[in-house]
């Protein structure tokens, strides 16, 4: 699996999703700079974390109009793979490649901690290593991630099983007091409706590898590559 990693003025995360997608998981991988007009012949795109020209006017608006997104666009239409983490999950959302918006934060607050998340289907190139209703934690470092769509684009959400991942407890109950950021539906990570393009909030690339943590994001990212789990 080939994977390019975009960078924009900003990006603190591409450094770390390189680390898992070379070292860890052993596969090819380049940096994309946000001026290039190519992603080349990547196969799965990642549109990292971080704060994208200092997420000025509104997050992810500006990286939207980044020469690479148009190539971006396109490899998503023509059916590759893309993934974006928090600030890239924001960013796709901008350049309508998945519905919905990241709102601020309930509480205003910057939150900077561990979740617990419900897995809401295995049959996505996203999560094809995990178990149905497997519950996962991951860290989330966002102030701008309380997930939001109109009644109508939620409802078409659940009924075609767009929703990846939602914010659960311990137990893996969906409930009010497990969501951190007052996301509809308790919403965490949605996919388009084709299935190809999917966005989250938490960073599975901060605890790929046991010494960071429990290593459960790495079945996210091994999902993509189609490798066998080891972690």
């Amino acid at each position: 699996m080939k994977v390019g990693i975009v960078v924009f003025p900003g990006s603190n995360c591409d450094a770390d999703t390189q680390w898992v997608f070379r070292e860890v998981l052993g596969q090819p991988c380049r940096l994309l700079w946000h001026k290039e007009t190519s992603i080349g012949d990547c196969e799965l795109v990642v549109v990292p974390g971080g704060f994208s020209y200092g997420d000025y006017l509104r997050t992810g608006a500006i990286a939207r109009f980044s020469p690479i997104m148009q190539d971006v666009i396109r490899h998503a239409h023509a059916g590759g793979l893309v993934l974006g983490i928090c600030n890239g999950f924001q960013i796709l959302t901008e350049a309508g490649l998945l519905p919905g918006a990241l709102l601020t934060n309930d509480g205003l607050r910057f939150l900077c901690r561990d979740v617990h998340l419900r897995v809401e289907r295995t049959d996505s190139p996203f999560t094809r290593a995990c178990h149905p209703a497997q519950r996962l934690r991951m860290p989330i470092a966002h102030h701008g991630g309380r997930y939001h769509a109109d009644d109508a684009t939620l409802a078409e959400l659940e009924r075609n099983g767009q929703v990846l991942f939602r914010y659960c407890d311990e137990q893996g109950q969906v409930s009010p007091e497990a969501n951190p950021n007052g996301s509809r539906n308790n919403i965490a990570g949605v996919c388009n409706r084709e299935g190809n393009v999917a966005g989250l909030m938490p960073h599975p690339e901060r605890n790929a590898e046991t010494v960071l943590g429990n290593g459960d994001g790495r079945l996210l990212l091994e999902s993509l590559v189609g490798t066998s789990v080891t972690a």
